[in-house]
């Protein structure tokens, strides 16, 4: 490790230039404000911990993650495309050479737990603790040492984005326990594990590990999640700016409160078609054999249900279709591709709104504009989970100021925000 006013010089003399510019996907040029955003950290970490500048520290990050192609995919162990975004969690850590953990994060306060047993806590269900309590166990579990450390956590990954501000959140923590215990020996792919398997058990969430593998892995992957314990991933290499697009994120303003249900069904009613037909998920039945069995099940799982696992062969042909498209640089086919997922997702999967209040649909009011704007170019599709969130849109570089206007003088300043493909998923920045 460094010390806090070693990485301070190093930060002005600008020997942290090249590798910032390469992870935030900016010039060198513009690396002020991410060098006073780490120099932040650890000022909050000194301050928070009451240590000096001549403290030991290291710096930490995870991105965010968005998806690219395949809605709602992951759960029934399909296939998905994601990418990690130029948006990330950021920390300072160091160990404390106790058996008490100590995580504050700006803008929820200071998380403090006793560590000597890590079998699950009842009450810590649903809170950032069960998170951090539920990674330390599985890298014990793994054959690592854990010991207590102190982390001062900034993150300008919004939540409740669609952009896995929990998943980010989850590989940040087993970033930083890999740093300051194992060696940076825990893979990426088992950090996204760790994280997956802290927030099903310990926090009582269940999830898919597409986020996880996401945040954890950097650049563009596409994951076949068939054998569960082992996901299948491998790297896309392609460049949108390239291209002639920008990847836009938009947050809707849309309120997620009350939407438990609604989420909650989708993987439900994928499932049952699958327990229809004999089976936990939808990747283990033929595709051929779900049509065939279409009249018989139909009345047994409901008509929306079958709509669902309509979507989900769709969808999961598509993110095949999109890998090999940007593989041979026909980008126009892979956003006739996204696009295509988008209309699934409405017509099909029906994410879009929960119609208990027919009159309330803001998500479909702002893919209409987004449709409007793009006026036939580029592509634009509902992002994550649905309901509410955010959508995403591959914008002609000369129409993102207008795009980004026009959408947020629908839904308020910077609901829009034009991002990059971060080639580089958690990692160390400075020990």
């Amino acid at each position: 490790m460094l010390t806090i006013r070693t990485l301070k010089e190093k930060l002005a003399n600008g020997s942290y230039d090249a590798s910032l510019a390469h992870l935030y996907c900016q010039g060198v040029e513009a690396m002020g404000p991410y060098k006073e955003r780490i120099a932040h950290v650890a000022d909050g970490y000194a301050a928070t911990f009451g240590k000096d500048e001549n403290a030991e520290v290291a710096i930490f990050s995870a991105p965010g993650r968005t998806e690219i192609g395949g809605n709602h995919t992951d759960h029934q162990r399909g296939k998905v495309l994601t990418g990690s975004v130029n948006l990330d969690a950021l920390a300072c850590a160091a160990p404390n050479g106790t058996e008490t953990v100590n995580v504050f994060s700006e803008g929820f306060g200071m998380t403090s737990m006793d560590i000597s047993s890590l079998e699950i806590v009842p009450e810590e269900k649903n809170t950032t603790a069960s998170l951090v309590r539920g990674i330390l166990n599985a890298i014990y579990e793994d054959g690592h040492p854990v010991s207590g450390f102190d982390a001062y956590i900034i993150s300008d990954v919004p939540g409740g984005s669609g952009l896995s501000s929990s998943a980010c959140f989850e590989v940040l923590i087993g970033v930083i326990i890999n740093g300051l215990f194992c060696n940076n020996e825990v893979s990426l792919p088992r950090i996204a594990r760790i994280g997956q398997y802290a927030e099903n058990v310990y926090f009582g969430k269940p999830s898919g590990l597409m986020d996880q593998m996401g945040c954890a892995i950097g650049g563009i992957i596409t994951i076949d999640f068939k054998d569960a314990e082992n996901p299948v991933f491998r790297a896309v290499d392609f460049d949108f700016a390239g291209a002639g697009y920008a990847l836009c994120i938009i947050d809707s303003g849309a309120d997620h409160a009350d939407l438990t249900d609604d989420y909650a069904a989708v993987p439900a009613e994928m499932k049952a078609v699958a327990a229809a037909l004999g089976k936990e998920v939808l990747s283990e039945v033929d595709e051929k054999d779900f049509y065939k069995a279409i009249p018989s099940i139909k009345a047994a799982v409901g008509d929306r249900a079958i709509l669902r696992a309509i979507h989900y062969y769709n969808d999961c042909a598509r993110v095949d279709e999109q890998v090999a498209a940007l593989a041979d640089n026909d980008f126009a086919r892979f956003l006739t591709l996204v696009n295509e997922s988008g209309k699934s997702s409405f017509t099909y999967l029906q994410n879009i709104a929960t119609y208990r209040n027919p009159a309330d649909q803001p998500v479909a009011v702002a893919l209409a504009v987004a449709e409007h704007l793009l006026g036939g170019e580029g592509a634009s599709r509902v992002h994550g989970g649905g309901f509410a969130g955010t959508l995403q849109a591959f914008v002609p570089l000369a129409k993102v100021a207008e795009f980004k206007a026009g959408m947020d003088a629908l839904l308020g300043e910077d609901m829009c925000k034009v991002m990059y493909i971060r080639p580089i998923g958690g990692c160390t920045i400075a020990d």
